[in-house]
C-alpha cells in the first residue's frame, strides 16, 4: 500500500514519528514536509505549500496520513484533483485547544489564538479517522470542544463533536526504544543521578524542576545532575541560573549530539522527576523509563498511562509541593541500590518494531473501508 505522510512541522518528535513509521512500516511511506519552524505560519499557511508539493509530485497514495499541524480542509480543497476519494487519517501529537499558551505570547491577550484550535477542529471533521497519541489526549480534546465552540455567537454545530468522537482512536507515539539498549557511561558515580531530558521550554515547567533541586541541595543530599534536551533561542532563563547554582552537581548540561550519546546518559541516570504542565504523550519520559530510570511523575496528563496501575501510588505525585518530599524518600534507596524498580518491559510496546504492526493494521482497515 502507498501511504502519503504529510508533516508541516518536520523537526523534533514530529520528524522522528514520520521517519520512524516510514522505516518500520511494511508499506511504502512517502513523506512531504516543511521545515520545523514558525509553527503558527505552518498551521495557517503550510497547507498551501504542501498541496502544491503533492500536486507536483508523482505520488499516487492509497491513503493520506497527516499530522495535526496541517490545515486539512484547505489541503484537501487545493489538492482535490489528486486527493479526491483517498481516505485520510489525522494524527494528533498535540492540539491548540488544550495546549497551554506561553505567558510571553501576545495572541491570547489579543484574542488571536482561536484560529489554531479551530484548524484542529475542522481538520478532525474533515478526516475519515482521527488518531490521538494517548487516551488522555483523546479525552481532553473531546471534552474541551463544547466550551471552545460555545464562545462563538451562533451556528456552533456542537452536535458534530459526536462525529469526531465516533471516528477517534488512540494510537500511541512510536519510539525507537531499542536504540537505547547500550552500555552506560563507564564512570558511574556513587551518588544518585537525576535526569532532565525534555525540551527547554516553558510547558515542561523547568522552574519547578530546578527550584526543587535547589531546595534539595540545601538539605545536604548528595546527587548528580544530567540535563539533556533541545534548547531554543528563547529558552527559560532558569536553565542558565541552574547551570551556575548547581555547577557542583552537574555531570552534563546540554544537548546530546547523537543518539548513542543520548542513550548513554539515559542509561547512567537513576531518577527521573518530571514536572511538565503539558505532555499529550511524554516521549522523553518513556525513553528514560525504558532506560531504567526510576520515575516520579505528576498525576496528570498522559503520565499515568506509562506506569502499571498497581504501581502508580509509588511514582505519581499530586501537588508541586509533594515532589521534594518524594525525592527525599526515594534518594536513599537509590543511593543504597536497594530498589531495582524497572518498567522497561511495560513501555517496550511503544517501540516501532512492535507498534508499526498496529499502525499498518489501522491504515489497512481505513483503506479497505473506502474501497
Amino acid at each position: 500500500m502507498q501511504i502519503l505522510l504529510i508533516e508541516p512541522f518536520f523537526t523534533g518528535s514530529h520528524r522522528q514519528w514520520a521517519e520512524g513509521f516510514r522505516k518500520f512500516s511494511r508499506h511504502q511511506v512517502q513523506i512531504i514536509s516543511l521545515p520545523g519552524r514558525y509553527w503558527k505560519w505552518r498551521m495557517y499557511g503550510g497547507a498551501v505549500s504542501l498541496a502544491r508539493q503533492f500536486l507536483e509530485s508523482n505520488a499516487q497514495p492509497d491513503l493520506i496520513l497527516a499530522s495535526d499541524m496541517l490545515d486539512l480542509p484547505t489541503f484537501l480543497s487545493l489538492s482535490r484533483k489528486k486527493s479526491a476519494g483517498i481516505p485520510v487519517a489525522l494524527y494528533f501529537h498535540e492540539n491548540q485547544i488544550t495546549y497551554p499558551w506561553s505567558p510571553a505570547d501576545e495572541d491570547p491577550k489579543l484574542q488571536r489564538n482561536n484560529q489554531y484550535g479551530f484548524i484542529n477542529y475542522t481538520s478532525a471533521l474533515a478526516a475519515d479517522r482521527v488518531f490521538f497519541n494517548s487516551e488522555y489526549h483523546r479525552r481532553s480534546f473531546l471534552e474541551a470542544l463544547p466550551e471552545f465552540l460555545g464562545q462563538f455567537p451562533d451556528h456552533r454545530e456542537s452536535d458534530l463533536i459526536d462525529s469526531i468522537r465516533t471516528k477517534s482512536e488512540v494510537l500511541p507515539l512510536g519510539l525507537d526504544l531499542q536504540s537505547l539498549d547500550q552500555p552506560s557511561l563507564p564512570d558511574r558515580p556513587a551518588e544518585p543521578v537525576i535526569l532532565w531530558n525534555h525540551r527547554w521550554e516553558y510547558d515542561k515547567n523547568p522552574e519547578l524542576f530546578f527550584d526543587t533541586l535547589l531546595r534539595l541541595k540545601t538539605t545536604g543530599q548528595d546527587f548528580r545532575l544530567v540535563v539533556l534536551g533541545e534548547a531554543f533561542r528563547h529558552s527559560p532563563k532558569i536553565f542558565k541560573t541552574a547551570k551556575q547554582e548547581l555547577a557542583d552537581h552537574v555531570l552534563h548540561f546540554g544537548y546530546a549530539d547523537n543518539r548513542s550519546g543520548y542513550a548513554a546518559w539515559l542509561q547512567l541516570a537513576d531518577l527521573l522527576p518530571v514536572t511538565s504542565n503539558q505532555d499529550f504523550f511524554g516521549g522523553s519520559a518513556v525513553e528514560a523509563i525504558y532506560a531504567g530510570c526510576y520515575p516520579l511523575l505528576p498525576d496528570r496528563l498522559a503520565f499515568p498511562e506509562h506506569i502499571p496501575a498497581e504501581e502508580r501510588p509509588r511514582h505519581l505525585y499530586a501537588k508541586d509541593d509533594d515532589l521534594l518530599p518524594r525525592l527525599l524518600e526515594v534518594l536513599p534507596k537509590i543511593r543504597a541500590r536497594s530498589d531495582n524498580t524497572s518498567y522497561s518491559d511495560f513501555v517496550a510496546h511503544y517501540d516501532w518494531r512492535i507498534l508499526a504492526t498496529d499502525y499498518d493494521r489501522r491504515m489497512e482497515q481505513l483503506a479497505s473501508a473506502h474501497q
